[in-house]
Order: C-alpha cells, then structure tokens, then sequence
C-alpha cells in the first residue's frame, strides 16, 4: 500500500457517506476535505476533481456489488438457478440506499449516459455473460450468441434496479420487478417435453 492510500480511502469513504446521505449535488468538495481530515490539496491530488471523485465512489460501488453477487451465487451447480439467485441478490441490492442514491439516480446525471452504461458493462457484463454461458453449455438456455444477449439482459436488469431506485416504496417496487424479469429469462429456457 502507497503512503498516500489510507488518504485516499478516506476521501472514498466520506464522500460515499455524503453522496449516499445527501446526492451528488448536496455535497461540496469544503465539507468533504473537513470531514476526511485532509487538505484540498490532498483531494486533487487523487482526484481531478468532484466528478472524479464521485467516479471512483461509483466503480468502488459496482466492485462491490459484482463481489457480493459473486459471493453470494458461488458453488450453486444449477445453471437455472444460478441465474434467478443472481437477478435476485441484484434486485436485493437496489434497495440498498446508497447504490440507489448513487449508482441509480446520481450515476446517469453526474457522469451521463454513455460512461454510466460503460462502467455498469465493465463490471456486470463478465458475470452476467459467465451466468449465460453456462446456461447454455449445459443446455438449459437456447444456444445463441452470448454477447448481444449479455447486454440485453444487463439492459432489463438496470431498468428493473431504476424502477426500484425511484420508487417511492423501494421494497414494493422490488417485489414487483422480480417476477416479470425473471419472465423475461424464463423465455431462454430450452423446454423439453
């Protein structure tokens, strides 16, 4: 570890705080060097500046979730249920406050459209396509090809984690969402008989 990674593991740490608590634009760069304990200069030199910041709370957001998941599917065998214990711990975690403060409202406002979907791929998009894969290596999903379909379902399953985002019940919204996207998946399935 570099001498300057415990300052910038605090600054990560206060600022998800302050994100999560009061949104991207609540938060002033002042209240975060005050709070972390640390001099301005200490922030730009780890950070361009706020958005770059927020960035990095973002990724360190999405390595987590991907690592939970991942925790939490690991040494299931069944590739069917594999994946409806994936789009489940996925949609548990939505209504997490601060993945839904910060990685579902503030996320596509703050770093826009394109880099927001580029960075959910980069960490989604091994895990859902290994889920599909194996899907289909063992003959439970159709054979296709794997990368289109990867994005398409990364696609549903961002859509259903915004529908619980800015519900005004997150649990209800989640509740209602986990059936019709395990629908959607139910359509992959080859069915025998």
């Amino acid at each position: 570890m570099s001498r300057g990674e415990p300052t910038r593991a605090e600054l990560l740490r206060v600022a998800r705080a302050l994100f999560a608590e009061r949104g991207y634009a609540g938060v002033g760069t002042e209240e975060i060097v005050a709070r972390a304990n640390v001099t301005r200069g200490a922030l730009y030199h780890h950070f361009a500046d706020k958005k770059d910041l927020f960035r990095a709370v973002h990724e360190e957001l999405e390595e987590e979730l991907v690592a939970s998941i991942g925790e939490q599917i690991a040494g299931i065998e069944d590739p069917w249920e594999l994946i409806v214990s994936g789009v489940r711990a996925f949609l548990d975690a939505s209504t997490d406050p601060a993945l839904r403060r910060i990685a579902l409202i503030d996320a596509p406002a703050v770093l826009g459209w394109e880099e927001w979907r580029e960075i959910d791929a980069r960490y989604g998009l091994g895990l859902v396509t290994f889920a599909l894969r194996n899907a289909m290596d063992r003959g439970v999903f159709r054979e296709q090809e794997v990368t289109p379909l990867a994005h398409l379902l990364i696609g549903a399953m961002t859509e259903a984690a915004m529908m619980v985002a800015n519900a005004s019940d997150p649990n209800a919204a989640r509740r209602q969402a986990e059936p019709a996207l395990l629908a959607l998946v139910e359509g992959l399935r080859v069915h025998t008989g």
